[in-house]
């Protein structure tokens, strides 16, 4: 590409649109509402679209990579936030360590894989 990339904002959707702004509302991203069906949840300088829609291969198949500074303090973030016990479906997988760095997971409440990644060296 020959023009500045400024952001990337994926479209995810949901199952359920209330319950899953509310669970990214306590995740911590900022939300501006779009419409009665569109949501823009931003933190810092990243976002995503969260969409009243269900498809259920789509959903099944939505991964989300986000880069963190520290995985570690990252997972006590989430785990503090106890999201299981608020949101039927959550779960929440532990630091594993790869050749590239560490990554801890969690499936939002409509299943869609988040991966919260710290790279060893800039990737």
């Amino acid at each position: 590409m020959k023009q500045s990339s400024l952001s990337i904002r994926p479209f995810v959707g949901c199952r359920n649109f209330e319950i899953s702004r509310n669970f990214y509302r306590d995740l911590g991203f900022e939300e501006m509402v779009i419409s009665s069906d569109m949501s823009l949840f931003r933190t810092e300088n990243v976002g995503f679209y969260l969409q009243d829609a269900f498809v259920q291969d789509w959903i099944d198949n939505t991964m989300i990579f986000l880069e963190v500074e520290n995985a570690q303090n990252t997972w006590e973030e989430l785990m503090s936030l106890n999201l299981p016990a608020k949101y039927k479906d959550v779960r929440l997988t532990p630091i594993r360590v790869e050749h590239w760095g560490r990554e801890c997971f969690v499936h939002d409440p409509s299943g869609i894989l988040w991966h919260f990644g710290e790279f060893f060296n800039k990737q």
